[in-house]
């Protein structure tokens, strides 16, 4: 079938007149009234009829009128909705996010995000590093935030960092080294109470060993969520090495203590990860704009 006589058809059909619908198209009426007779020929239908000086439709006109209506009202609608999507006002966001980022800075962002694009869906997934830089791999996230970056991870991964935060030990208040400064090899005497392995901040603590060549801790609970580490020091059991975006408010209500240790300073990395050469969806791209404009939320 035409679609561009149908088209033609469809203006006559809502202008009410082939001179009205030569003026709204910029085409000569003559070029309009071949196309139709040709188009009436393809349907093998009459689809207008002499009324007084003008035309009117017939019973086939009228039928035909209201499905090329729809029709043409469908075709709006995908032009509609590939500007949307193109300026990410709809479709859907996949979020990798270890326990940091998912607990203490995305809610905000996705707050604010939501405010300006209702209508995106947001899949958020929480997991350790080595689990968002294995969604990201498999191409089951389009963003990863991390909260502490692995020390190694491939080149296929674009990796920009937000902010950087302190990574604190941290003990119960009555605990003998709270408040205390102390060496790294006493610190590490103590039990500690850490997430699971392929943890980031895990991962630093051993690595911090290394690099001083001391001897690693016991970690003689472990936890799959931050909050239950976190209490379970709080109950005064071991220490635990964790971002000051974690622990920050305990340490001021003086439901836990920092101990300071000796020549000790490590920085923890706040970062978006994506796959190099890979552009995102205008959606997931317009979080990473919002994010970039305001990521420190406290």
């Amino acid at each position: 079938m035409n679609l561009h006589a149908l088209r033609l058809f469809h203006t006559i059909a809502a202008a009410g007149s082939v001179t009205r619908a030569s003026e709204l198209l910029n085409i000569s009426q003559p070029a309009i009234t071949a196309q139709i007779k040709k188009f009436e020929k393809e349907l093998m239908l009459d689809l207008f009829k002499p009324q007084g000086r003008g035309i009117a439709l017939t019973d086939a006109g009228e039928e035909l009128s209201v499905l090329a209506k729809r029709l043409f009202a469908v075709e709006h609608q995908i032009e509609q909705f590939a500007v949307n999507y193109r300026s990410g006002t709809i479709g859907s966001i996949r979020l990798a996010a270890t326990y940091l980022p998912a607990h203490f800075l995305i809610p905000a962002w996705i707050a604010k995000f939501k405010q300006q694009f209702e209508q995106v869906e947001m899949n958020i997934t929480t997991t350790n590093s080595s689990g968002a830089l294995q969604q990201l791999l498999d191409v089951e996230a389009d963003i990863a935030i991390f909260g502490g970056m692995a020390e190694n991870y491939p080149d296929t991964i674009q990796t920009e960092e937000l902010f950087q935060d302190e990574l604190w030990f941290v003990v119960a208040p009555g605990h003998r080294y709270a408040n205390q400064q102390v060496t790294l090899s006493e610190m590490m005497k103590e039990p500690f109470v850490m997430r699971e392995e392929g943890s980031s901040t895990r991962e630093r603590l051993l690595s911090l060993c290394r690099t001083y060549n001391s001897a690693v801790p016991t970690i003689s609970l472990q936890f799959n969520g931050l909050h239950e580490a976190i209490t379970a020091v709080i109950a005064g059991y071991g220490a635990n090495f964790v971002s000051s975006l974690v622990v920050r408010d305990y340490v001021e209500r003086g439901e836990l203590a920092r101990v300071y240790v000796e020549g000790i300073e490590l920085k923890n990395t706040i970062a978006i990860c994506t796959r190099k050469n890979e552009p995102l969806p205008a959606s997931a791209m317009n979080l990473v704009q919002m994010i970039r404009q305001n990521p420190y939320v406290r």
